[in-house]
């Protein structure tokens, strides 16, 4: 387990302090999920995301990473829910580690078709917790609506807004700290 540090949270297991019920309806959920990310995200979908992510990030130092989990390994789930999972994901993927403390993960996670955005400390004080919950709400409604890959696009360009508006205006150099192509897991 990683601890914890002056000025960031990391998450690689879920915490006593963040109480979760434990659920055996969520775990049997989980469980019996058949793997759907590849089937609604293709090869070509992935490279339309990365593009996107690659469009939202110009201009300012925000970095954005994209994960699309099919279901909460099954080990997990009784004890950890999709915000525990996307914390978890943030510290284990390096989000938390970009330069300017300016990384946020998208994790849609499908079987529940909920969605969470973990952003790190560069970016939490200036923004709203409204402004995050309005760019789920949006994903949201898109995946009810089976527009998969829609969604992801639509909260890429949403987030990328929201940097641009926190962030000011600058030449930079390609300087990639993630990887712009959306991780997806199981």
């Amino acid at each position: 387990m990683v601890s914890k540090t002056d000025t960031t949270e990391i998450v690689t297991e879920p915490k006593i302090q963040q109480h979760v019920t434990p659920s055996f309806a969520r775990w049997l959920k989980h469980f019996f999920y058949m793997p759907a990310s590849k089937r609604y995200f293709s090869k070509q979908d992935q490279t339309v995301i990365a593009e996107a992510v690659k469009q939202a990030e110009q201009g300012h130092v925000g970095e954005i990473q994209v994960v699309i989990e099919g279901h909460i390994p099954s080990n997990q789930a009784y004890h950890q829910d999709t915000r525990l999972r996307a914390q978890q994901l943030f510290a284990e993927l390096g989000v938390w580690d970009t330069e300017k403390n300016s990384g946020i993960l998208l994790y849609l996670n499908l079987c529940e078709q909920k969605v969470e955005i973990v952003i790190d400390r560069g970016i939490r004080n200036a923004t709203e917790q409204s402004v995050w919950q309005a760019i789920c709400d949006q994903i949201v409604a898109e995946l009810k609506a089976k527009r998969h890959r829609n969604a992801v696009l639509e909260g890429v360009i949403s987030i990328g807004k929201v940097l641009n508006l926190y962030y000011k205006k600058v030449d930079l150099e390609e300087q990639n700290e993630l990887p712009n192509t959306p991780i997806i897991l199981n």
